[in-house]
């Protein structure tokens, strides 16, 4: 069915089309050994078939033996026409001996076709035919450009992606994925392919399952310390030597890398990490960028890690690294811009400047990036523009220092990084971010407290939210910090509000997602929608940190979702060991469940954190909307033995 280069074909006969290519496992051999039998089989198989793609507006090409070659009016179409024919083979298989089973393997690509003298041949039909056959049995094999579209609209149960592979005779390679069904009693057949790496799945539970068990693995643990993936948990889990690729947004996308210090002053490390700290939050706020997260960049620091590696695991295009070197008056900073589908540099420059002038460097980068990359839109058209957000290097200097100890997540580094905000915002009174950024240490220490220390502390965090917002009102942070403090001040719509102001003005803002209007939701009784943002988080932050599993576990537990509650909160505790929190929600699982002598081991943990741990003050702080939440959570919690 391969296309003569040589023919001459008119336009009219060519057209994009949604090609489905199938056969049977096994069919020559099966025929040699009882063809009777397999005769017998072919009839059921092909009712199945036709059937099914009828039902799906789709139109049956050609057959040739076991094959069928299947043209649709969309890629939605093909898939689910191709789920459905999975699971009537696996209803069939399911109620007959291994001598009647059928298996099928199913390739779907878009792309064109051509009719010629009652034949169909055509880029579309040659690769359906290839990804056919890189197919495991009783799986679907997709292309990147179904993937990307189907993603969106259908729940496509476990995806395992095969990376780039070699398809014969196919000059191009792109990402190809494979679609595994899971079936109503929760059956998925074992798996064969090796190197492969789950990558997405529309429920939450097998995402965390496999991480879970990824962990243990002893083959692939030293990578496994960085990233999460979406995924499902196989039958047979494949073994792996790298992880694999991520699906490239629908956007251009891009990481920025962690700066190297080269100043000879090791102490300077603060600078160079301010430094992609501050371009990760403009670029992020561009809406047609799709921008990896600061805390996930960061998991490179100090590695030699290839930058065609990174763009893999993380499904981005693009890549921003460099170099800072800093003295008390000047800068230098040098930046490249690499494509990590190719390792190829798109540019790179040399920034030599007075270190008074490092708020007009760092728009010069992010305005080469937007012109790099042809963005649709102007960056003034979206509505953004880059901030100077202080004229004292002092301050700025400060506010840099102080981001080194919040992302620490303790009471004592937190009161470290108060003390520096309060030094910027001294130095600079119409320091925005600054405000904002002390308001959160005091809305750090209120959660932690559990209020203990009265409501002065959350007060003191509006108020400082309120002032950085009159300052500025285009500061995200600023705003996710209010929507966080009416959150506990137990005001619902002013909370979401708010925190819906700060994704508005940061799009990449997965803090926002997860650790704001996820948090929100959760509480105000939309479960379902948070564990989403949590997953929309995860995909903007990769190597989540371990307050997203946390909060993840806290939705799936409201939905009645408890082994995967379970496994959020230990990915969370993982990540680390200290989050009482977790170790609470975990013993108030453990009590629901009726597992006694583990619900007390974590109420151990939770006393073992924190000795003055108290139920009634836990109550008095939580903001659920409904109350007998609350209180099914403190009996819960009593019943483990926290008093």
């Amino acid at each position: 069915m391969k296309e003569d280069p040589n023919s001459a074909v008119p336009a009219k006969n060519r057209r994009l089309a949604a090609i489905m290519f199938t056969d049977i496992v096994g069919f020559s051999r099966h025929m040699g050994s009882n063809e009777a039998r397999m005769l017998r089989l072919l009839e059921v198989h092909n009712q199945i078939i036709q059937r099914t793609a009828a039902e799906h507006h789709g139109t049956v090409i050609k057959t040739v033996g076991d094959a069928f070659l299947v043209d649709f009016p969309s890629v939605v179409n093909a898939v689910q026409c191709a789920q459905q024919i999975q699971a009537q083979f696996w209803t069939h298989n399911a109620a007959t001996e291994s001598t009647e089973q059928i298996h099928v393997r199913i390739g779907i690509h878009l792309g064109d076709i051509v009719q010629k003298n009652g034949d169909v041949f055509g880029d579309g039909v040659n690769i359906a035919s290839r990804l056919q056959g890189l197919a495991e049995p009783d799986t679907i094999c997709i292309s990147d450009v179904v993937y990307r579209d189907v993603a969106k609209k259908l729940d496509v149960a476990a995806v395992v992606s095969l990376g780039q592979p070699k398809l014969k005779n196919i000059d191009q390679r792109f990402p190809v994925y494979m679609l595994v069904s899971e079936h109503a009693d929760g059956a998925r057949q074992p798996l064969r392919t090796w190197g492969s790496q789950f990558i997405r799945r529309t429920s939450i539970v097998p995402w965390v399952a496999v991480a879970l068990l990824l962990v243990v693995g002893a083959v692939i643990a030293t990578w496994y310390l960085s990233p999460l993936r979406s995924g499902t948990q196989p039958s047979a889990p494949s073994i792996q030597t790298k992880p694999s690729a991520l699906p490239l947004p629908d956007k251009p996308s891009i990481v920025v890398l962690p700066f190297d210090n080269m100043s000879k002053d090791p102490e300077h490390e603060y600078f160079s990490n301010g430094i992609t700290e501050v371009l990760t939050a403009d670029l992020s706020r561009i809406a047609s960028l799709f921008v990896i997260a600061r805390n996930t960049a960061f998991t490179y620091k100090g590695k030699a890690a290839n930058v065609q590696d990174v763009g893999r695991e993380l499904g981005v295009r693009y890549a921003l690294e460099g170099s800072v070197q800093k003295t008390s008056e000047q800068v230098r900073i040098v930046a490249q811009l690499i494509d990590t589908t190719t390792g190829g540099h798109l540019w790179s420059e040399r920034y030599d400047r007075p270190l008074k002038d490092i708020f007009a460097l760092q728009d010069d980068i992010v305005q080469k990036i937007v012109t790099t990359l042809k963005l649709q839109l102007t960056l003034q058209e979206q509505g953004w523009v880059v901030h100077k957000t202080t004229d004292n290097l002092e301050a700025y200097d400060a506010f840099l220092r102080a981001f080194e100890y919040c992302y620490r997540c303790t009471q004592e580094e937190n009161v470290k990084a108060r003390q520096l905000f309060e030094k910027a915002v001294a130095l600079d009174p119409r320091y925005a971010e600054a405000y904002a950024a002390l308001g959160t240490t005091y809305l750090f220490e209120s959660i932690l407290q559990q209020g203990r220390q009265g409501p002065q502390t959350l007060q003191r965090a509006l108020e400082l939210a309120q002032k950085a917002i009159a300052i500025d009102d285009s500061v995200p942070r600023a705003h996710l910090l209010l929507g966080s403090v009416y959150l506990y001040l137990k005001q619902y719509e002013q909370a979401i509000s708010s925190t819906e102001r700060a994704i508005t003005l940061d799009p990449n803002f997965a803090d926002g997602y997860a650790l704001g209007l996820a948090e929100i939701f959760t509480f105000v009784g939309r479960p379902a929608e948070a564990v989403g943002l949590i997953e929309k988080a995860m995909r903007l932050n990769p190597h989540a940190p371990h307050l997203y599993f946390f909060s993840l576990g806290r939705a799936c537990r409201l939905l009645g979702r408890l082994e995967e509650a379970i496994a959020a909160l230990k990915e969370a505790l993982a990540r680390n060991p200290n989050n009482r929190y977790a170790h609470f929600q975990l013993a108030g699982i453990y009590s629901e469940l009726d597992r006694e002598e583990e619900a007390r081991a974590a109420a151990a943990e939770v006393l073992r954190l924190d000795p003055n741990f108290s139920l009634d003050a836990w109550k008095q702080n939580v903001p659920f909307k409904d109350p007998t939440i609350t209180e099914r959570w403190v009996a819960a919690a009593h019943k483990a033995g926290l008093k």
